[in-house]
């Protein structure tokens, strides 16, 4: 016999410590300092095998948010686990929320949150996906055709106002290489307020086909519940209301 507590209780103590600590800090938990974006989110379908989800295999276009942030955060421009965040709006249904954190691209590095200086980068899942049978990472891959986004929020902002900056999207199986499947644009930035109201999802914020699970998820959606609890809002609050950048 151990301590451990059911899981429902488990669930219950993280997300009211993150509660507690969310209100403590006076707002997001987790990566607390970023900027928001409107921006535009092209798939140009999955090269290879399909994945068995229709959002990566077939093309689109998806009016997106999206959001830079540090994650400790460190001053100015020290190294720090960078986030970046997106939201595909989609028509009549819930929006796809991808979060991914600066990382190497190798298999064994597509596993670890890796501090960078620059938000030009590699950004994985960390952990991985379920579709079907299969185990899916993704990711968002420097550009390098596209502006630099350099070493600050301040940066970043600016290459946004003299620019249209430019992550490619990939997916990948464990140790597979990464397979281009679309691209994401940063337009006009979104107000202080606007950031403050935007909130996201990753565990339940999913197209059809595809899941998180294990114990990394778990953790990640009692925080980020704890989290929402303590800013008011919701698993869909915030949001670009532009239709394109």
């Amino acid at each position: 016999m151990t301590d451990t507590p059911p899981p429902s209780r488990a669930a219950t103590a993280v997300e009211r410590a993150s509660t507690a600590l969310g209100r403590l800090r006076r707002g997001r938990l987790l990566h607390p300092a970023g900027r928001s974006f409107v921006g535009e989110t092209v798939i140009w379908g999955t090269p290879g095998p399909p994945t068995g989800v229709a959002l990566l295999d077939d093309p689109g276009r998806y009016r997106t948010t999206v959001r830079l942030s540090k994650g400790t955060p460190t001053p100015g421009s020290w190294p720090d686990v960078l986030g970046l965040a997106l939201r595909l709006h989609r028509e009549g249904g819930r929006p796809f929320d991808l979060l991914v954190s600066s990382s190497g691209a190798a298999p064994v590095l597509r596993n670890l949150p890796l501090p960078r200086r620059r938000f030009t980068g590699t950004y994985s899942t960390i952990t991985c996906y379920h579709a079907g049978r299969r185990r899916l990472w993704l990711a968002a891959l420097a550009d390098p055709d596209a502006a630099d986004l350099g070493r600050s929020l301040a940066t970043v902002a600016a290459a946004t106002r003299t620019d249209t900056p430019r992550l490619v999207l990939a997916v990948a199986s464990a140790v597979g290489p990464w397979r281009l499947i679309g691209q994401v644009s940063l337009g006009a930035q979104l107000s202080a307020e606007q950031d403050a109201a935007l909130a996201f999802d990753p565990t339940r914020n999913l197209p059809a086909g595809l899941r998180l699970a294990g114990p990394l998820a778990w953790l990640r959606d009692q925080t980020y519940r704890g989290s929402r609890r303590a800013r008011g809002a919701t698993a869909q609050s915030g949001g670009s209301t532009a239709t394109t950048v």
